[in-house]
Parts: structure tokens; sequence; C-alpha cells
């Protein structure tokens, strides 16, 4: 995939600082906690079941968020690269497109709509939602993931995907799929099959 037209200039790095920032500033508003109510800020914390999911820097969780990352890629590839939708004339604002994607998802996902939602057809039961520094750490592992898809080959970004959806579902009967069938469709059969891991 080429890159050139995608990479931000200027005015879509500071749109970027400035979506992160206001994401930050809702957050807080929403009264969700800075940092891992434990006190401490870890940068890996792997344990899915437990009060400091969803708190700190990196979790199991990290994977699907840099899978969001290729799909906006892809994404904007597809509509401003391929496409030439509007002449191409926001390529360049694709980055600051896909954090304001991301980051709405940050904000929606730490509503009481669905954590109650995770509680509820998840194996999540003691979900309380993301720390202010998880959710600004998931849209940093997006960027991540937007940055490679624009610079590795093809093959590899699909490889690094299915990867890491078979590694999280295998060692935590979870990922980026399978919550998403979760949060829209529930299956029983597969929430018991998570409450095995």
């Amino acid at each position: 995939m080429s890159i050139s037209n995608l990479r931000p200039n200027r005015t879509a790095i500071i749109a970027s600082v400035v979506l992160v920032l206001a994401t930050i500033a809702i957050l807080f508003a929403m009264d969700r906690p800075a940092i891992c109510e434990c006190g401490t800020v870890k940068l890996w914390h792997g344990v899915v079941q437990s009060s400091e999911n969803s708190q700190h820097l990196a979790d199991w969780y990290t994977p699907s968020h840099m899978i969001h990352g290729f799909i906006f890629y892809l994404g904007a590839w597809l509509l401003w690269d391929k496409w030439n939708l509007f002449g191409g004339r926001v390529a360049k604002f694709s980055l600051p497109i896909a954090i304001a994607i991301e980051a709405a998802w940050e904000i929606f996902e730490n509503t009481p709509f669905i954590i109650d939602r995770y509680r509820e057809v998840t194996v999540s039961w003691g979900y309380v939602g993301d720390s202010i520094i998880n959710s600004v750490a998931d849209i940093g592992w997006m960027i991540l993931g937007f940055v490679l898809a624009g610079r590795l080959p093809v093959w590899l970004t699909v490889t690094l995907a299915i990867g890491f959806e078979l590694f999280t579902t295998w060692l935590i009967r979870d990922g980026l799929a399978l919550n998403v069938l979760m949060l829209v469709w529930p299956l029983e059969a597969v929430k018991e099959w998570q409450a095995l891991a």
C-alpha cells in the first residue's frame, strides 16, 4: 500500500494532539480515574480477571488496539488513496480521523451502558471501565498499528493481525473478534468457553 498520501502533515499532527487532549478532558469530566486505583502505573498487567485489567499501559487487549490501527489504515488507504474519495484532499488527515474514531470508542467504552454490557454478556464480570492512562495508551497502541500498517508489507500486517487474534484467543480466550461478537451478539456457549480460561 502507498503511504505517501496518508502521511499526516503538520496540521494533522496538531489535530491529533488536540484530539487526544480533548479525550483526556472528556474522560476526566466523566470521573474516570487517572490511573489504577491500586496507586501504581505498570507497563504491563497480564491478569484479565482482576481489578487492574484495563488500568495500565498495556494488557492482553493491547493487540486489539493495534489491529484497530491496521483496520483504520486499510480504510484510509481504500477511501483516499485507492478510490481517491474527495479527490484525496482528506488523506493527510487519515491519522486524526483514526484517532477520533478510537477516542470515540474509548469514551463510549467507559459509559455505564458499555461497562454494564461487558458485565452482563462477557466473562468480564468485574469490569469497571478503563483508567484514563489506559485509554490514552490504547489510543497510542492504535496509532502504532496505523503507522506500522503504512510501513510494513501488506502480508506482514495481515500476518500480525491474524497472529495477535490467534494468540490472545488461545491464551485468554478473547480478542478483537470475540469481543465484538460478545458485545453485539452474545452466545452463551462462547461465554461458557471463555469462563474456562
